[in-house]
C-alpha cells in the first residue's frame, strides 16, 4: 500500500487537474452560448437562400446550371470533412471521422476514388495517417467562421466540379441538436438534389437581368459556399457543447478520485497511528 505522502502527492495531483478542467468547462460555456448564436443568425440567410435556389432548380430558364445537372456515372468523389482544430471534446471528431471512413470504404468497394478537402486540425491529422489525396484544406479557425478563410478550400472543390474532376461533393460535419446532443452527419453537397432544396410554394420564375447565366453562376454559388459555412457554424457549436460536457464529465470524476484517495489516506494515517499506539503501549507493558 503506498505511503501517506505519496496519497498527499496524488490528490495534489488530482485537485489541480480538477481546476484546469471547471475553468476549461466554464470557457466552453460561455463560448457555447456565442457560438449558438452565430449559428442561429446564420439560420435566416440559409433558409432565404434556399427557397430561391429551389425556385431556381425547379424552374425552365433558358440555362442549366452545372450544379444542378447530376452525372449518369460517379467514378471520382469529393469529399469535405469539417473537424475540430483542439480536442478534449468527447466523440466529436471520433463519430465524424468514423461516418467518414464507412463511407469512403464503401465507395472504394465500388470502385469509386476521392479527394478530400479538410477542415480542422483533426480531420487533416486523420486523413494524412490514413493515405488519403487531400487536395486542400484549412486549420487554425479559431472559435468563429470566417468565410474569407473558408473560400479558397471550397473553391478549389467547386472547380473540380466545374472541371468534371469529380462526380459529386459531399460534405460531412457534426449537426447541433441541442447541449446534450450533437450527430455526425453526412450531406450531398453537389450535385444539388430537389430533396435538399425543398419544393417551393407554386411554380414561377424570375426575370433574370442581365441573363439566366450570369445571376445563377452567382446565386448557386453563393448558396454553396452558405451550406459550408451553415455546417462549419454547426461544427463549432457542437464543439463548445461536447467539450463543456467532456469537462464537466472529467471535473466530477476528479471529484470522485479525490473522495477515494481521502479515504484511503485517512485508513492509511488511522492504521498508522493504531501502529505506533501499539508498539507504545507493547514497550510500556515489557517494562
Amino acid at each position: 500500500m503506498p505511503g501517506s505522502k505519496e496519497i498527499r502527492t496524488k490528490i495534489r495531483s488530482v485537485q489541480n487537474t480538477r481546476k484546469i478542467t471547471k475553468a476549461m468547462e466554464m470557457v466552453a460555456a460561455s463560448k457555447m452560448k456565442k457560438a449558438q448564436e452565430r449559428m442561429r443568425a446564420a439560420r435566416p440567410y440559409g433558409e432565404k437562400i434556399r427557397n430561391v435556389a429551389a425556385h431556381l432548380s425547379h424552374a425552365n430558364p433558358e440555362y442549366r446550371h452545372p450544379f444542378l445537372v447530376a452525372r449518369d456515372t460517379v467514378q471520382r468523389i469529393g469529399i469535405i470533412v469539417i473537424t475540430t482544430d483542439k480536442g478534449l471534446c468527447g466523440g466529436l471528431n471520433t463519430n465524424v471521422l468514423r461516418l467518414a471512413l464507412a463511407k469512403m470504404k464503401e465507395w472504394e468497394a465500388q470502385g469509386e476514388q476521392f479527394d478530400i478537402c479538410a477542415f480542422g486540425n483533426k480531420g487533416l491529422g486523420f486523413m494524412q495517417r490514413m493515405g488519403g489525396n487531400i487536395v486542400s484544406h484549412v486549420v487554425g479557425l479559431g472559435d468563429k467562421p470566417h468565410m474569407d478563410k473558408l473560400i479558397g478550400a471550397i473553391k478549389v472543390m467547386l472547380d473540380g466540379y466545374m472541371q468534371d474532376r469529380f462526380d459529386r461533393v459531399m460534405l460531412f460535419y457534426t449537426k447541433f441538436i441541442n447541449t446534450m446532443k450533437q450527430e455526425a452527419v453526412m450531406e450531398q453537397l453537389l450535385p444539388l438534389s430537389g430533396e435538399a432544396l425543398g419544393v417551393p410554394v407554386g411554380a414561377w420564375d424570375y426575370i433574370y437581368e442581365p441573363e439566366a447565366k450570369t445571376v445563377l453562376d452567382q446565386i448557386l454559388m453563393r448558396y454553396v459556399e452558405t451550406l459550408v459555412y451553415q455546417a462549419a457554424s454547426e461544427n463549432m457549436a457542437s464543439e463548445q457543447s461536447a467539450r463543456m460536457v467532456a469537462m464537466k464529465a472529467a471535473s466530477d470524476n476528479a471529484g470522485n478520485v479525490i473522495d477515494e484517495l481521502t479515504l484511503i489516506y485517512n485508513k492509511t494515517r488511522q492504521a498508522s497511528i493504531t501502529k505506533e499506539l501499539s508498539e507504545i503501549v507493547g514497550g510500556a507493558a515489557a517494562v
